[in-house]
């Protein structure tokens, strides 16, 4: 989707179409971008960026607190329709999913035309505009979908995958952030071209198993798989930062937005767990999870936050190393019933 609560602010509120909007936390405080509408976007203002730079850069823009039980409702709808047309849809975030077409159950031997129905049918139906990629596997998929937003259509052919990547910058590689960025910029490779021919033994010794992944990745090489969720036993949610970020309390405001981010999702599927995972990846690219197992239900997203804070604090070491990647679910679901607030009915 694009620029996906920002977007459901504008629909919802015509008065803000046209205008730079920010979704995120206080612009006077210590809050965190989490979506920008593209006419702030032209100011430069990002995903995960410090509200009150996001302020500085545009004084005339309007934000807004999250409202995450809307944007679920919304992502709901969206993931549905997804689902009428293939049982073969994987959510990435409440605003992205990856879907394997190859059969589908209105027989549309084409891709190119599924996508541009599936867009056409999201916009009818939600007024929200969403871009897609169509290519030969999810890595391609993804960076297709990134190509022409917002409203977009890109469709990269078997045949023209090693033309599409030979220019393309290496940072457009999902998971390259800065520091492997400025890592391969060392080696001389700033293009994917360059990255596809670069000695394994040399990748190796600079960035580990990883530069053997990301030579793949840079080839058009992608072997996963599209994976249903439809008996998923977790929902979480997950940031992969611009920048490696080593200010704790930064940190702790991005997962307070987490868990009430989950705690919507809980709330909308109609179902609970005991379980609170967090998910931490250094800048090194260390990736750790730790979990704490409830002897009760978490009551709100406060209790989650708490529990996965303390996680954070005791169990990992953000905030002395510096993180590109944070993450919080809650796993082991079961179909317990939440009940709702009495306000909400």
């Amino acid at each position: 989707m694009d620029a996906f609560f920002a977007a459901i602010e504008q629909r919802d509120h015509p008065e803000l179409k046209g205008k730079p909007v920010v979704v995120g936390g206080d612009p006077f405080g210590r809050g965190v971008v989490s979506t920008a509408s593209y006419e702030a976007r032209q100011f430069g203002i990002r995903s995960a960026m410090p509200a009150a730079h996001a302020r500085r850069l545009c004084p005339g823009a309007v934000f807004l607190r999250p409202d995450f039980k809307k944007y679920s409702e919304a992502s709901g709808q969206i993931m549905g329709i997804l689902r009428q047309h293939t049982h073969w849809v994987e959510p990435v975030s409440l605003d992205e999913a990856y879907m394997d077409v190859t059969e589908n159950r209105f027989k549309i031997g084409d891709p190119v035309i599924l996508a541009k129905l599936l867009k056409q049918t999201i916009f009818a139906r939600t007024r929200l505009t969403a871009s897609a990629g169509v290519a030969p596997n999810l890595f391609l998929a993804k960076i297709a979908s990134d190509y022409e937003k917002p409203d977009g259509l890109t469709v990269i052919l078997p045949e023209q995958v090693a033309s599409f990547l030979e220019d393309l910058p290496v940072r457009k590689i999902p998971g390259v952030g800065p520091v492997t960025e400025k890592e391969l910029h060392a080696l001389g490779i700033t293009k994917c071209g360059e990255l596809a021919v670069a000695k394994e033994e040399i990748l190796a010794r600079r960035l580990g198993k990883n530069g053997i992944y990301l030579r793949d990745l840079a080839r058009g090489i992608d072997e996963r798989k599209v994976e249903p969720d439809v008996l998923s036993k977790q929902l979480s949610t997950e940031e992969t930062f611009q920048t490696d970020i080593r200010d704790k309390t930064w940190l702790e405001t991005k997962l307070r937005g987490f868990a009430e981010e989950v705690f919507r999702g809980l709330q909308a599927d109609g179902r609970m767990g005991r379980t609170v995972v967090l998910k931490v990846k250094y800048f090194d690219f260390e990736q750790i999870t730790r979990s704490k197992t409830l002897d009760h239900y978490p009551e709100d997203a406060e209790e989650i936050f708490q529990v996965a804070a303390r996680l954070m604090t005791e169990k990992t070491e953000a905030g002395r190393r510096p993180v590109r990647l944070l993450g919080l679910g809650i796993s082991n679901l079961d179909e317990r019933p939440v009940q709702k607030d009495l306000f909400e009915l």
